[in-house]
Formats: C-alpha cells, sequence, structure tokens
C-alpha cells in the first residue's frame, strides 16, 4: 500500500452532469421520515476515506433535521459506526453502518453481529494484494473489508476479480461499490437497515425517503419505495431505480435546507 499521494483529486462539486431525474419534492416534516447515505450524498468523495471529516454546516443540518422531523432522522451508510459517528460529529442518533450490518436505534440501542472467521481470512489476502502493488487502500471495518482502489484505477479489475473470488471461497457478500470493492458478513443490507428502522415506534407509519448515490444505496431505494416512499439519487449513475434525483452533494444540501428554513 506504498504511494498513497498519489491517488487522484474527486471532481469539484459542481461540476457534474445534472440528473436526468426530476428533483424530489419538499419534505414534509408531519409525514416523512428520512434515509440518507453519506459518502457521496452528505459528504463528498474523497481520494482517502480518512479525507473525510466533519464539517460545521453538515452537523448543523442534520441537527436542525432532526429536531424538525422529532427524530425521524437516519444516516445509513457503509462506514464503521465509529467512522460515521467521527464524521457527523454525534449529530445523527439513529444509524445503520456497514451496509446494514450494524443498527443503532434512536434509544441509542446497538445491534452488532459478532466479525467471522471468514472476513478475517479475507482480509489477510486483501491485505496481501495491496502491499505488492502501489495506491491500493485497506478499510477494515471488523465484520466487512474494503479494497480502494481510486488511487490506481487500472487494477480494478483484478481487484475485483480477487473479490469475487474470495466471496465465493469464503461464503460473504460481494459489494461493488464507487471504486471500492468490499466483502460483508451476509444477513444484512441497506434495504433490511431501512425496515428494521421503520418497523420501530418512532418511524412506523411514516413515509420514508432514502438518498443515496452509490450502487449499494438500491436495496434502501427498494425498501423505501415498497414501504410507500421514494428514492432520491444523488448523481448521475445509471441504471437506477430511484424516483428523483440531484445532482451533486451541494444539492442535496440546498433541498435538505429548505425543510428547516
Amino acid at each position: 500500500m506504498r504511494d498513497m499521494h498519489k491517488l487522484i483529486e474527486p471532481t469539484a462539486q459542481g461540476e457534474g452532469p445534472a440528473s436526468p431525474r426530476p428533483r424530489p419534492p419538499a419534505i414534509e416534516p408531519g409525514r416523512d421520515a428520512l434515509f440518507l447515505d453519506l459518502d457521496g450524498t452528505l459528504a463528498a468523495i474523497r481520494p482517502h476515506p480518512g479525507d473525510v471529516g466533519p464539517e460545521a454546516r453538515r452537523t448543523e443540518l442534520l441537527r436542525r433535521l432532526a429536531e424538525r422531523l422529532s427524530g425521524r432522522l437516519a444516516v445509513v451508510t457503509g462506514r464503521s459506526l465509529e467512522e460515521a459517528d467521527r464524521i457527523l460529529d454525534g449529530a445523527c442518533g439513529p444509524l445503520a453502518a456497514v451496509h446494514g450490518l450494524v443498527v443503532r436505534g434512536p434509544d441509542g440501542q446497538l445491534d452488532t453481529p459478532e466479525a467471522s472467521a471468514a472476513v478475517a481470512q479475507a482480509r489477510q489476502a486483501l491485505t496481501d494484494f495491496a502491499e505488492e502493488r502501489d495506491g491500493l487502500l485497506i478499510e477494515d471495518k471488523g465484520v466487512s473489508v474494503g479494497l480502494h482502489f481510486r488511487g490506481a484505477p487500472d487494477l480494478q479489475g483484478e481487484a475485483e476479480r480477487l473479490g469475487h473470488a474470495l466471496a465465493e471461497r469464503h461464503g460473504l457478500v460481494a459489494q461493488p461499490g464507487d471504486m471500492v470493492f468490499e466483502l460483508r458478513q451476509p444477513g444484512a443490507d441497506k434495504g433490511s437497515a431501512v425496515r428494521r428502522l421503520m418497523a420501530l415506534e418512532l418511524f412506523e407509519g411514516y413515509r420514508p425517503i432514502f438518498v443515496g448515490d452509490d450502487l449499494t444505496d438500491e436495496d434502501g431505494f427498494a425498501a423505501a419505495q415498497d414501504l410507500g416512499g421514494h428514492a432520491v439519487l444523488v448523481g448521475a449513475r445509471e441504471p437506477s431505480g430511484a424516483d428523483y434525483g440531484l445532482s451533486d452533494v451541494e444539492a442535496v444540501f440546498a433541498w435538505l435546507e429548505e425543510a428547516v428554513a
């Protein structure tokens, strides 16, 4: 994992293509429950996962949204719980981390599985692979492990082939993402996290809105739609089952800020 300084810079906000989908309608605080992805939705994608940190505007916005929605706000992310809390500066109580494997309810109760030996074995294989090549990064989340190749896009095919082989060998879920390939324990996804949170008294009976940018968010989109809500895609990725679209993180912030104006 050498020469991490060679990682490429992300596209600046506002420079991406406009969404081909209509802008989502305004949030209705007395009707809606809001589920937000983190990277690519509430935070711009950075070359290194650790480059993303707390921002005063985001923290204040989430706190105001949670108050406006009477607590019916949750972040649903591939990040670990600890990383999500660090980036969000503790502004969001209900939270689903590691693609739904770890869920924290409004009362702070935490539901998390024990890390399996299969993940540890896959982690070692991915680490060995990354240590022999420049520009790769391993992200260890305990119950999952990710191989980031944003700094070495020419290695994407090789990295994904290895990832799929390890998933089959160890009985893990293969989770391709935006310049990352993740292997995680089976048993949950972002859709199941939305369903679990929507079954809680605080959320039950409200209309779920899921906002996300990556392929991993499609399960969350489908769950929100199945429960009578809708889905908002950030960016122009296709195909997607989302109903509405926002062009980038700045557009997400502008839309969310309208709900607390």
